[in-house]
């Protein structure tokens, strides 16, 4: 037996615990002291009603024999995956039903994706990044690349012609960054794709937060996406599904044998998401369920933009925040990332993301969220005025 030697070549997952453990020993010597979590890439509201009732008829289907369901299809059940297929029908993307995969979310498929290529390939990602892309193909033992994203090119990196990459990772609106490309910004990186022969990633778990009709929703909005790109997305920022667990992905047939290899994959692999929470999901594509899910984005996206217009008066550079849940600073002061959170948390008890978790390029730069309360970030955003003032 001779195990998988990549693993020892992963780096540690040292960020979120590190940060656990300095806010808790800073809470145990200063227990008088009220600590505000802006950090936490999860949701905080609760599922919709429209939602819960769903799930609710679902499971009291699932005790009466003549509505039972055992096993359901590995690719999702065709009422899903018809929701799914209507709603990007809003976005101007016409598919097939059999391109649409549902899954128990973005971050499985990303790395599961991976069963399809070969281990030789060579892979570009954003840095900073979200660190499943580089793990997942470090377990697989392919060559990363990487695209420069700072402050210069706003976090949204173009395509280097000299860069030659077999996979392209794509996540927009970006984490940790929130930027987000343009249509014209996405065609260019379709163009590099196909140049290449290359296939594009496309990471849109955010896509609910973009309001700008300008800006692409999906990469299949592109012309000659089809071509080169999967897409994946998911309902936990969307329907706050972080644990009920349902996503999709889209592979079309026009990438030939990928499709009838990922529906290969799953059938062999994959059980396919819970009948009860599939029931939820089709929820959240009705007409009552986008009404209500919108109400709780245009929570959070509140929440971005009280962080994005205190960060504003203070004079902080920042992107993100407008169409994203992630707000992306420079520390002041040419602080390092670490040397920020550390100076929050000592001087306004504000506990944040530093950027030198996501990559090298995140170095002196801090990532705070939009998914506290409402009265938490207001409060947080005070405590950043009297330390910082306005400029």
């Amino acid at each position: 037996m001779n195990i998988n030697e990549n693993y020892t070549k992963l780096e540690e997952s040292y960020l979120f615990s590190t940060v656990a453990k300095k806010v808790s020993e800073f809470a145990e010597k200063n227990p008088d002291k009220k600590i505000i979590k802006l950090g936490i890439g999860d949701v905080t509201l609760p599922l919709c009603s429209v939602v819960v009732d769903a799930l609710h008829k679902a499971v009291d289907e699932m005790g009466v024999q003549a509505t039972f369901r055992g096993y359901g299809p590995e690719q999702g059940y065709d009422f899903l995956r018809e929701a799914v297929k209507n709603y990007y029908k809003t976005h101007n993307v016409e598919l097939d039903m059999d391109e649409i995969f549902i899954s128990d979310g973005a971050k499985s498929d990303l790395g599961n994706i991976l069963d399809l290529f070969a281990g030789d390939n060579t892979v570009l990602v954003p840095d900073p990044v979200y660190p499943v892309y580089v793990d997942t193909n470090v377990m697989a033992g392919r060559k990363v690349i990487f695209a420069n994203a700072n402050q210069d090119n706003e976090f949204l990196p173009l395509p280097d012609e000299s860069q030659k990459a077999d996979i392209i990772y794509i996540c927009s609106p970006n984490n940790p960054t929130g930027a987000v490309y343009n249509k014209e910004q996405l065609k260019k990186w379709v163009d590099y794709a196909k140049s290449m022969n290359a296939i594009i990633l496309f990471d849109a778990a955010y896509e609910c937060f973009i309001s700008d009709d300008s800006l692409p929703k999906s990469i299949f909005e592109i012309e000659g996406a089809k071509d080169c790109a999967i897409e994946f997305c998911s309902l936990s920022k969307t329907a706050g599904f972080t644990g009920t667990r349902c996503g999709y992905t889209v592979v079309p047939k026009a990438l030939g044998k990928l499709n009838k290899f990922w529906l290969r994959r799953q059938t062999t692999k994959f059980n396919g998401v819970p009948y009860i929470v599939q029931r939820g999901a089709a929820a959240v594509f009705s007409e009552e369920g986008q009404k209500e899910i919108k109400e709780n984005i245009n929570y959070y996206k509140e929440n971005a933009r009280v962080i994005s217009d205190t960060l504003t008066k203070c004079g902080i550079w920042h992107v993100g925040g407008k169409h994203s849940p992630y707000i992306w600073l420079k520390c002041p002061n040419n602080m390092t990332s670490w040397d920020f959170f550390d100076y929050l948390l000592e001087n306004i008890q504000v506990v944040g993301t530093p950027g030198a978790g996501f990559g090298k390029n995140g170095e002196g730069y801090f990532r705070l969220t939009s998914f506290g309360s409402k009265e938490n970030t207001q409060e947080a955003m005070q405590r950043f005025e009297m330390l910082f003032g306005t400029k």
